[in-house]
């Protein structure tokens, strides 16, 4: 079996320094000096496609560029990168959505991976018009994945649910390939709804005992309906030649935290919903600076300036490598990383560590690598944003 790997797009802003955002905190102002053009976010993608990378998860939210939009334009620019497209239920029809998957299957050469988000803060969801409760977004979440699974397999659908209703839905063209779903969530509702649509379940980079019991308990829920869910994780990662230069790089993010910003941050995330959320913040006890390598080479540091994803795999690129294998090992096939910035650090990861998975039999380039273009940089050199 070959590891797949996937990178993220900063539709947020990129920088040297972590941009934060997500999970009802705003993106942080400082160090955004990237800004999320499609000719920036192109350059990425692309990057990602020659190093290997099968698909960029793409996120949504307020505090971001639309993800939809955005991956439709930087597909343009790509040729085989699929997209994982971010993508909350409660804000289209089941049936607008199911059709928009399939035009952009169509249109990219079936380049559509779909992230369900059901959506862990109420606030920002009553922004967007959606008032429902935390529990009744997941029951929401079940019923369009329902409907939108049903149209894809270009059946009629008819169903009245507790809070998505259709009559006489069908696509006149259905997707090929249908979309694989990708979906988190660490609450018990949030496992049912896993078990029963979707294709592969993602956790936040928790240490690997912590994500063992949640692979343990999809799998248990997934079982008696005769189900198989594949299994996901995403981190970030800042790997070099040495461990010392890893942790150096750590720090020096780490430096660039502000008291204020970091207290700011932390009071927000409290008030998170989010399950998993909560699990972030347990990591690094709220805030505190001190123990932030709560796993070897797992750096809990992203997380006090970020919502979401806060953990980091830091180390030299065979450490980096091994800890990858651990979570392996644990039933994790999939890897959904960033890094910052993400264009350098794309590099860093592809040119380090996947060539000591490849060389295992771990991994293998998805394709064949294209010939070199003017967006590559050599690894670790300083690579400039492309501007428009």
């Amino acid at each position: 079996m070959s590891l797949t790997f996937h990178w993220f797009l900063p539709t947020n802003g990129d920088s040297r320094h972590v941009v934060g955002g997500g999970h009802g905190t705003p993106a942080t102002a400082s160090g955004r000096d990237r800004p999320p053009t499609v000719a920036y976010l192109s350059q990425i993608a692309r990057a990602a496609e020659d190093l290997g990378f099968v698909g960029a998860l793409t996120p949504t939210g307020a505090w971001c560029e639309d993800a939809w939009l955005t991956t439709a334009m930087v597909a343009q620019h790509t040729e085989r990168l699929k997209f994982l497209v971010a993508f909350r239920p409660g804000f289209v029809s089941p049936t607008l959505a199911a059709q928009m998957a399939s035009t952009f299957q169509r249109q990219t050469g079936g380049r559509l991976l779909l992230n369900v988000v059901t959506g862990g803060e109420s606030h920002e969801q009553r922004a967007y018009g959606d008032f429902l409760d935390k529990d009744a977004r997941y029951r929401r979440t079940g019923e369009f994945l329902e409907i939108v699974r049903g149209l894809w397999e270009d059946k009629t659908v008819d169903l009245s649910g507790e809070h998505l209703s259709v009559e006489g839905a069908k696509l006149a063209r259905t997707p090929d390939p249908v979309p694989e779903i990708y979906f988190g969530g660490s609450s018990p509702i949030a496992g049912e709804i896993a078990a029963r649509h979707v294709d592969v379940y993602l956790t936040w980079g928790e240490p690997p005992a912590q994500v063992a019991e949640k692979i343990t308990r999809i799998r248990e829920l997934a079982a008696p309906q005769g189900r198989t869910v594949r299994f996901g994780i995403r981190l970030h990662v800042i790997t070099r030649d040495t461990s010392e230069q890893a942790w150096s790089e750590a720090n020096r993010l780490l430096a660039g935290f502000d008291e204020q910003t970091v207290a700011a941050v932390q009071a927000g995330l409290a008030r998170s919903e989010s399950e998993g959320q909560r699990r972030m913040l347990a990591l690094h006890h709220g805030g505190d600076r001190r123990g932030l390598e709560i796993h070897p080479n797992l750096w809990a540091g992203i997380g006090l300036v970020r919502g979401g994803a806060g953990t980091a795999l830091v180390g030299s690129h065979t450490e980096v490598a091994e800890r990858i294998k651990e979570y392996a090992a644990l039933g994790i096939e999939e890897f959904v990383l960033s890094g910052y910035p993400h264009l350098e650090e794309a590099y860093w990861f592809g040119e380090g560590v996947l060539p000591l998975l490849a060389a295992e039999g771990a991994w293998h380039h998805p394709y064949e690598r294209s010939a070199p273009t003017t967006t590559q940089v050599p690894f670790g050199a300083a690579a400039g944003p492309a501007r428009r």
